[in-house]
């Protein structure tokens, strides 16, 4: 896949967004203090995650995503907008080679995030709608289907640009797939479920009129 057709997924992705991002997003953060602390904490700890590196092959990096308690957190738009941030602090500290960066923005950035929406929307759509559903559906797994689907998806980007031959992307980066898929889950469950406990303002798409009191409201 062509670099700059990447890129142009790039700018589309922020023209999509612009709107949120411009109306909502940047009012409340130069406005709100806390806020502000809350958006550096997230790009804080997306950039530990991220640089933190165990793919076994140069290239085929490995690390935790949690772009889908960051897309619960503060809706697509803005998750984009940090990932994007993170992404060049990696170039700036030389984790990420510079003409890496378009592919990182799509592959690990702007696809996880829409996958993480969609399956909040479908679980928001089509379930039940209380807690439970939110934290083990939208939250848990959520988080394993989307960390899988980025190896999958990065495993055939690899092999279509011939990047590495299959074998190799089998051994060293394929295989992880079932294996990080619990993981990846359990810290966006977790991160989701003590949010909800603790900072349930914190998140941009739960609601207690529709996760706890529509609940009892049925009943």
């Amino acid at each position: 896949m062509d670099t700059l057709f990447l890129w142009l997924l790039v700018i589309v992705g922020l023209f999509v967004g612009y709107k949120d991002v411009s109306s909502i997003f940047w009012p409340k953060f130069k406005q709100e203090r806390n806020f502000q602390h809350l958006i550096y904490a997230t790009l804080f700890a997306l950039f530990i995650l991220w640089s933190t590196d165990a793919g076994v092959k140069t290239g085929l990096s490995i690390h935790f995503l949690a772009l889908t308690t960051v897309t619960l957190m503060h809706g697509p738009h803005v998750a984009f907008l940090l990932a994007i941030f993170v992404s060049i602090s990696l170039v700036v500290i030389q984790q990420l080679a510079l003409d890496q960066l378009a592919q990182q923005l799509v592959f690990s950035g702007l696809i996880p995030i829409l996958i993480s929406q969609l399956i909040f929307l479908a679980s928001y759509r089509f379930l039940p709608r209380n807690i439970f559903i939110y934290i083990f559906v939208a939250g848990f797994f959520n988080g394993a289907i989307t960390g899988c689907l980025h190896l999958i998806i990065n495993s055939g980007y690899y092999w279509l640009t011939d990047a590495y031959d299959w074998k190799t992307i089998v051994d060293n980066y394929f295989v992880f797939t079932p294996l990080l898929a619990f993981p990846e889950g359990l810290l966006n469950g977790m991160s989701v479920a003590m949010l909800c406990v603790f900072k349930p303002e914190w998140l941009r798409s739960f609601s207690d009129r529709d996760y706890i009191y529509n609940h009892y409201h049925k009943k």
